[in-house]
Protein backbone atom coordinates (compact mmCIF):
# COMPACT_ATOMS: atom_id res chain seq x y z
CA UNK A 1 0.00 0.00 0.00
CA UNK A 2 1.49 3.52 -0.81
CA UNK A 3 2.33 5.92 2.28
CA UNK A 4 0.07 8.71 2.24
CA UNK A 5 1.57 12.00 0.91
CA UNK A 6 1.95 14.62 3.31
CA UNK A 7 3.02 16.90 1.08
CA UNK A 8 0.45 17.49 -1.99
CA UNK A 9 1.72 17.51 -5.73
CA UNK A 10 0.15 21.25 -5.60
CA UNK A 11 2.68 22.15 -2.76
CA UNK A 12 5.63 20.59 -4.57
CA UNK A 13 4.94 22.41 -7.62
CA UNK A 14 4.42 25.89 -5.60
CA UNK A 15 7.75 25.75 -3.94
CA UNK A 16 8.93 25.09 -7.63
CA UNK A 17 7.55 27.88 -9.28
CA UNK A 18 8.68 29.81 -6.60
CA UNK A 19 12.62 28.41 -7.10
CA UNK A 20 11.95 29.16 -10.61
CA UNK A 21 11.23 33.11 -10.46
CA UNK A 22 14.00 33.64 -7.75
CA UNK A 23 17.22 31.78 -9.25
CA UNK A 24 16.23 30.61 -12.30
CA UNK A 25 15.96 27.30 -14.47
CA UNK A 26 19.33 26.77 -13.47
CA UNK A 27 18.60 26.47 -10.01
CA UNK A 28 15.59 24.20 -9.91
CA UNK A 29 17.00 20.34 -9.38
CA UNK A 30 14.83 17.52 -7.16
CA UNK A 31 18.07 18.97 -4.69
CA UNK A 32 17.04 22.27 -4.66
CA UNK A 33 12.87 21.30 -4.44
CA UNK A 34 13.82 18.49 -2.00
CA UNK A 35 15.46 21.05 0.28
CA UNK A 36 12.34 23.60 -0.24
CA UNK A 37 10.00 20.97 0.23
CA UNK A 38 11.42 19.08 3.03
CA UNK A 39 10.63 15.92 0.70
CA UNK A 40 13.41 13.63 -0.14
CA UNK A 41 14.73 14.25 -4.15
CA UNK A 42 13.87 9.98 -4.70
CA UNK A 43 10.21 11.05 -3.96
CA UNK A 44 10.07 13.93 -6.49
CA UNK A 45 11.08 11.58 -8.94
CA UNK A 46 8.66 9.16 -8.06
CA UNK A 47 6.07 11.82 -8.36
CA UNK A 48 6.83 13.84 -11.52
CA UNK A 49 9.88 11.06 -13.17
CA UNK A 50 12.00 14.04 -14.42
CA UNK A 51 13.14 17.42 -12.97
CA UNK A 52 12.19 19.03 -16.91
CA UNK A 53 8.44 17.20 -16.07
CA UNK A 54 8.30 18.73 -12.79
CA UNK A 55 9.09 22.04 -13.85
CA UNK A 56 6.46 21.58 -16.75
CA UNK A 57 3.91 20.82 -14.26
CA UNK A 58 4.81 23.69 -11.88
CA UNK A 59 4.85 26.14 -14.90
CA UNK A 60 0.88 24.81 -15.36
CA UNK A 61 0.64 24.85 -12.15
CA UNK A 62 1.33 28.67 -12.17
CA UNK A 63 -0.81 29.74 -15.01
CA UNK A 64 -4.16 27.91 -13.90
CA UNK A 65 -3.27 30.18 -10.81
CA UNK A 66 -2.98 32.81 -13.01
CA UNK A 67 -6.27 32.66 -15.04
CA UNK A 68 -8.24 32.10 -11.87
CA UNK A 69 -6.79 35.65 -10.41
CA UNK A 70 -7.51 37.12 -13.56
CA UNK A 71 -11.22 36.17 -13.03
CA UNK A 72 -11.53 37.07 -9.79
CA UNK A 73 -9.67 40.41 -10.67
CA UNK A 74 -12.25 40.93 -13.50
CA UNK A 75 -15.11 40.69 -11.42
CA UNK A 76 -13.83 42.95 -9.42
CA UNK A 77 -12.66 45.76 -11.61
CA UNK A 78 -15.54 48.18 -13.25
CA UNK A 79 -16.02 48.51 -16.81
CA UNK A 80 -14.63 51.48 -17.96
CA UNK A 81 -10.93 52.83 -18.01
CA UNK A 82 -10.34 53.01 -14.28
CA UNK A 83 -11.52 49.30 -14.18
CA UNK A 84 -8.71 48.60 -16.64
CA UNK A 85 -6.31 50.13 -15.25
CA UNK A 86 -6.92 48.66 -11.93
CA UNK A 87 -7.33 45.30 -13.07
CA UNK A 88 -3.56 45.59 -14.41
CA UNK A 89 -2.69 46.91 -11.51
CA UNK A 90 -4.03 43.61 -9.75
CA UNK A 91 -2.19 41.15 -12.20
CA UNK A 92 0.90 43.06 -11.87
CA UNK A 93 1.04 43.99 -8.11
CA UNK A 94 0.77 40.24 -7.20
CA UNK A 95 3.59 39.08 -9.52
CA UNK A 96 2.32 35.92 -9.90
CA UNK A 97 2.91 36.41 -13.94
CA UNK A 98 6.33 36.51 -13.13
CA UNK A 99 8.93 37.06 -16.27
CA UNK A 100 10.27 33.40 -15.72
CA UNK A 101 6.53 32.50 -16.38
CA UNK A 102 6.10 34.32 -19.13
CA UNK A 103 9.58 33.17 -20.88
CA UNK A 104 9.08 29.51 -19.87
CA UNK A 105 6.03 29.34 -22.16
CA UNK A 106 7.98 29.12 -25.65
CA UNK A 107 9.07 26.13 -24.86
CA UNK A 108 6.28 24.21 -24.85
CA UNK A 109 3.00 23.66 -27.12
CA UNK A 110 0.96 23.29 -23.76
CA UNK A 111 2.47 25.88 -21.99
CA UNK A 112 2.43 28.46 -25.11
CA UNK A 113 -1.22 27.29 -25.41
CA UNK A 114 -2.10 28.21 -21.70
CA UNK A 115 -0.11 31.71 -21.98
CA UNK A 116 -2.33 32.72 -24.98
CA UNK A 117 -5.56 31.77 -23.40
CA UNK A 118 -4.53 33.98 -20.49
CA UNK A 119 -3.33 37.07 -23.17
CA UNK A 120 -6.28 36.57 -24.68
CA UNK A 121 -8.36 37.07 -21.29
CA UNK A 122 -6.90 39.00 -20.27
CA UNK A 123 -6.97 41.04 -23.70
CA UNK A 124 -10.60 40.93 -23.61
CA UNK A 125 -11.35 41.90 -20.22
CA UNK A 126 -9.50 45.10 -21.15
CA UNK A 127 -11.49 45.64 -24.25
CA UNK A 128 -14.79 45.21 -22.40
CA UNK A 129 -13.39 48.25 -20.13
CA UNK A 130 -11.71 50.66 -22.91
CA UNK A 131 -14.75 50.08 -25.89
CA UNK A 132 -15.60 47.10 -28.04
CA UNK A 133 -15.24 46.52 -31.65
CA UNK A 134 -11.99 46.52 -33.33
CA UNK A 135 -10.39 49.96 -31.89
CA UNK A 136 -10.96 48.58 -28.67
CA UNK A 137 -9.44 45.32 -29.06
CA UNK A 138 -6.95 46.87 -31.25
CA UNK A 139 -6.25 49.67 -27.83
CA UNK A 140 -5.79 46.46 -25.53
CA UNK A 141 -3.58 44.52 -27.46
CA UNK A 142 -1.67 47.76 -27.41
CA UNK A 143 -2.06 48.55 -23.89
CA UNK A 144 -1.68 44.71 -22.79
CA UNK A 145 1.85 44.49 -25.12
CA UNK A 146 3.08 47.96 -23.06
CA UNK A 147 2.31 46.52 -19.55
CA UNK A 148 4.05 43.33 -20.43
CA UNK A 149 7.34 45.22 -21.55
CA UNK A 150 7.08 46.99 -18.22
CA UNK A 151 6.94 44.05 -16.55
CA UNK A 152 9.26 42.33 -18.12
CA UNK A 153 12.21 45.95 -18.14
CA UNK A 154 10.96 47.12 -14.46
CA UNK A 155 14.00 46.25 -13.27
CA UNK A 156 16.28 47.54 -15.75
CA UNK A 157 14.31 50.86 -16.80
CA UNK A 158 14.19 54.29 -15.65
CA UNK A 159 10.58 55.99 -15.44
CA UNK A 160 8.32 54.22 -17.03
CA UNK A 161 5.23 55.30 -19.25
CA UNK A 162 2.27 55.59 -17.52
CA UNK A 163 -0.48 53.22 -18.40
CA UNK A 164 -3.39 55.77 -17.50
CA UNK A 165 -1.54 58.29 -19.93
CA UNK A 166 -1.38 55.76 -22.77
CA UNK A 167 -5.11 54.58 -22.05
CA UNK A 168 -6.31 57.95 -22.51
CA UNK A 169 -4.68 58.31 -26.05
CA UNK A 170 -5.55 55.41 -27.25
CA UNK A 171 -9.29 56.03 -26.08
CA UNK A 172 -9.55 59.26 -27.95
Amino acid sequence: MPRKKLISDSAVLTATLRLLTDTGARGVSFATVAQATGLAAPTLVQRFTTRDAMLRAAISQGWQQLETETTQFESACPLNGKGALALLKALGGDLSISPMLLLTADDDPGLRAQAESWRAQVETALALRIGGGPKGREAAAALFALWQGQLLWQEASGKPVRLKDVLKRLSD
